[in-house]
């Protein structure tokens, strides 16, 4: 199975992923740029940025992408 097919079945099983699910499930390092080919193949993904805390208390932001329905929400 490719790191795209992988995304994917994450996406349909999940509803989202975000770099850090991508890197401790599948080991993929680089959610954005498959993110790229698979919009490239057609598929209609959307983002948000989304803010956390890490360890040392701090705010951060990063991505939260999630297929769009058929209804483009």
């Amino acid at each position: 199975m490719t790191q795209c097919e992988r995304i994917m079945r994450h996406l349909e099983d999940y509803g989202s992923i975000t770099s850090l699910e991508a890197i401790k499930e599948y080991g993929i390092m680089r959610l954005a740029s498959r993110i790229t080919d698979l919009k490239r193949k057609g598929h209609r993904i959307t983002s948000e940025t989304v803010s956390g805390i890490n360890r040392y208390g701090e705010t951060t932001y990063y991505k939260k992408y999630r297929l769009e329905n058929n209804n483009g929400f």
